[in-house]
């Protein structure tokens, strides 16, 4: 049988998935205990022992000054930033794209200003939203949306416009006006593909929203982050990178379950 013909079964596909993972953390245990054994005050490469103890300190123990749990807060933040912010690109993404994707004078007026706006490099004009904005919580999430609405628009008009022709000849035929056309036909085969949209914007959306936190912020994994880079605390950055990495991995989970279980007959044709 030929390689490409080749095809894993869940339980082989699963463990050829996680090999990469376990030669990483390897070459990574490898790299530190060797640092650790020739300065144990390194700072580049923590041992599990130095992260753990990090975790449980800013994860289990209240902070002196605040009282808080800070790992908890700070992911409290940047969650509700970034919900906000994908959430209101969505929204935008939805009702440009299907319009752009169905009405062609509204194509012609708006699709030039989104191809425009998708060009524009988010984090350019980030000192631009903090002094239009403010350094409050409106600026952060206006970056998310400005980064991750554009190219979310693009993409629903797009798959507005791959909609087969026949369907919108069949429905018109039917004596559907143009409300009834984007609601009963449109609509209902754009949601779940909406949903695919977001789930590849989270990428993006997570990069605008440390960015932003980094800069501007009191709160927020990406504060925390660049808090203690000045201290080399690679022991609580490395756990907060990896926490970022687990957060985006389980909402993009959960993404992908709702347009499983809200809309089976889009995930049955392969997509």
């Amino acid at each position: 049988m030929r390689l490409i013909n080749r095809h894993p079964g869940r339980l082989p596909a699963l463990a050829l998935g996680l090999i990469p993972f376990v030669i990483l953390i390897l070459i990574y245990g490898m790299a530190s205990r060797e640092r650790l054994a020739e300065n144990p005050n390194d700072k580049l490469l923590p041992g599990l022992e130095q992260m753990t103890a990090a975790v449980e300190r800013m994860a289990f123990q209240e902070d002196r000054r605040s009282g808080d749990y800070l790992m908890w807060k700070d992911t409290a933040a940047s969650l509700e930033r970034l919900g906000m912010g994908i959430g209101i690109a969505a929204v935008m993404a939805l009702i440009v794209g299907i319009l752009n994707g169905t009405l062609p004078l509204f194509r012609a007026n708006m699709a030039p200003l989104v191809s425009a706006a998708s060009m524009i490099p988010p984090l350019a004009i980030l000192p631009i939203l903090f002094i239009v904005f403010g350094l409050g919580e409106l600026s952060k999430v206006m970056l998310i949306v400005i980064g991750t609405a554009p190219v979310m628009m693009r993409d629903v008009a797009q798959r507005v416009r791959e909609l087969p022709q026949e369907q919108f000849i069949k429905i018109q035929t039917l004596g559907a006006n143009s409300w009834q056309v984007i609601n009963r036909m449109v609509l209902p085969q754009i949601l779940p593909r909406l949903i695919d949209t977001m789930r590849l914007s989270l990428g993006p959306a997570w990069l605008f929203l440390i960015a932003a936190e980094a800069i501007a912020s009191t709160e927020g994994l990406g504060y925390r982050i660049f808090l203690v880079r000045r201290y080399l605390a690679m022991d609580v950055i490395l756990p907060y990178v990896i926490w970022i990495t687990i957060l985006a991995i389980i909402i993009d989970q959960c993404l992908r379950l709702i347009n499983r279980r809200l809309f089976p007959w889009y995930n049955a044709g392969g997509h």
